[in-house]
């Protein structure tokens, strides 16, 4: 059995930890959620105008389709604030409805063709025009079925003292920014290592409405007329069915270093694919793709984490990355879990601390292409069959017992919760975590069991979806805002429409300058 060992920094740095440290780090929330009709299909209405512009609004916007809603927290130092300003935002948005429900899963509801998706429209602008081509890019590679899947993204970063800290303890030659970024690459490299747990003990997507396949053949199952099921699986969101870009194979994106990954990122958008040439990028004076390139943009690339950093001047992702280095990581492997009314609940954001701790301080060399086919099969494994009895992952080309994997990893995880206790009081890090190891030995007890076995009582996951999206709209609809919040909210309403006139109105050059502008 292979013993999990942390590095020996964690001892070192430990003695220099004080509370004040952990206490700064910063966490926030981004969760998609499908507007549907009152036969939960998908809404046909426009992002309704009560919730504000959604290209400048701080907080409500859309991702993919007008019916995607985005909602996204502000950072914040405290634990609890993301999932009380998200269920705010819940709120708010679930009382502008008309009519209307927010579906409750990460796999979408009754679809019609592709061509009834509609894309997200941002307005007349050549920013607005540039994320609407994207959109319909998306969907000319990939189809649009794929885009309309939801999930939850968690942002999390450590304060500029904690890095001061771990540098004079622990840094091995580079100094400064080099310094942070190369630990969040480290961490990344262990993410991509371990990050299988998350879609075993948070995965709540083992079913699927048959409207999502549109007749394409599939060996999934059939649960009740209507829906198709993994028997095991927990995260049908994150295997070859969900969202996921087979095209992509061809890249090579590595994460040994920044500018591994970067150079790779600024290589892909600049490199043609010769399928993507032959849809085309533009019929005449309409857009159809930004490029014929392997990605548009960087935001093309798919990955369960990403090293993010705001740029000061608007820069691309790439070389702002380049130019500033890793400011915070971005995790998005959860779904949403369609039990609870805002798809997330606390015990995620608790469990995700303590993983990227340990994958912080973990020894964490290079991954080689050998491990590489490692890491995605055993995520593969995790996500289509996690809670097969028996199940075996690769640890070094040889197969080992999940459970004991799991559980070798939760106690390497139980000195980061008890660091994580100390520096905020009381055992919840701690109590999150014996609770959740119980999953390991109890499958069953996984929102993804409890999901089919909602679906299989149901009649259907559409029937269960559907349910649960009634219920939860009509429950955050009649929780009142306090008159502050609501103020606020609406103000903030008011302000993003106007930013929104402003660039309306500001002069535009042609859109061709803007794009090559871009790429520049």
């Amino acid at each position: 059995m292979l013993k999990f060992t942390c590095c020996d920094a964690v001892k070192q740095f430990s003695g220099h930890v004080t509370a004040p440290l952990l206490r700064g780090i910063t966490r926030g929330y981004e969760r998609e959620c499908l507007r549907v009709d009152r036969n939960g299909a998908l809404a046909q209405t426009p992002h309704p105008l009560a919730l504000g512009s959604k290209l400048t609004h701080p907080w409500i916007t859309t991702d993919y389709s007008e019916a995607l809603l985005e909602f996204i927290t502000p950072p914040s130092q405290d634990p609890a604030f993301p999932l009380q300003f998200l269920r705010d935002i819940h709120r708010y948005s679930a009382q502008q409805l008309q009519g209307e429900y927010l579906w409750a899963g990460s796999m979408p509801c009754v679809l019609g063709s592709g061509q009834e998706i509609p894309i997200a429209d941002y307005g007349p602008s050549n920013a607005a025009r540039f994320k609407y081509v994207y959109r319909e890019g998306l969907g000319l590679r990939y189809g649009r079925q794929m885009q309309t899947i939801a999930g939850a993204h968690y942002n999390w970063s450590l304060p500029a003292d904690f890095w001061l800290a771990l540098q004079d303890c622990c840094s091995a030659g580079s100094c400064g920014q080099d310094f942070v970024s190369e630990r969040y690459f480290g961490l990344i490299r262990n993410f991509l290592r371990f990050g299988w747990l998350i879609p075993y003990l948070f995965g709540a997507s083992p079913a699927i409405c048959e409207s999502f396949l549109q007749g394409h053949p599939s060996d999934l199952p059939e649960l009740v007329p209507g829906t198709r099921y993994g028997p095991y699986a927990t995260s049908l969101r994150m295997s070859d069915l969900g969202y996921q870009n087979r095209a992509q194979d061809k890249l090579h994106v590595g994460v040994n270093s920044l500018l591994d990954y970067t150079q790779a990122l600024e290589a892909a958008i600049r490199t043609p694919d010769p399928f993507y040439a032959q849809l085309g990028v533009r019929d005449g004076d309409h857009w159809k793709q930004l490029s014929a390139n392997l990605l548009q943009t960087e935001s093309e690339y798919y990955a369960g984490m990403r090293p993010k950093r705001v740029g000061k001047r608007g820069e691309r992702p790439a070389k702002a990355l380049q130019t500033y280095g890793v400011e915070y990581v971005e995790m998005r492997l959860f779904d949403l879990n369609p039990f609870i009314d805002i798809g997330i609940a606390p015990e995620q954001s608790t469990f995700a601390d303590v993983l990227l701790l340990m994958c912080l301080f973990r020894d964490s060399p290079p991954i080689t292409a050998r491990e590489q086919s490692e890491n995605d099969e055993n995520k593969h494994r995790i996500v289509s069959r996690g809670r097969e009895p028996g199940l075996q992952l690769l640890v070094y080309n040889r197969e080992q017992p999940f459970r004991a994997l799991a559980h070798e990893l939760f106690d390497d995880m139980q000195p980061f919760a008890e660091m994580l206790d100390a520096a905020y009081g009381g055992q919840r890090y701690s109590r999150t975590m014996q609770g959740l190891r119980e999953r390991i030995d109890q499958p069953d007890s996984t929102p993804s069991a409890r999901v089919l076995d909602a679906a299989r009582t149901q009649g259907g996951f559409f029937n269960f979806g559907m349910q649960m999206a009634r219920q939860h709209t009509q429950a955050l609809q009649a929780q009142a805002l306090d008159a502050a919040t609501l103020a606020k909210f609406a103000a903030s309403v008011q302000d993003s429409l106007l930013a929104q006139q402003a660039i309306d109105g500001a002069a535009q050059g042609s859109f061709e300058d803007f794009v090559a502008q871009y790429y520049a």
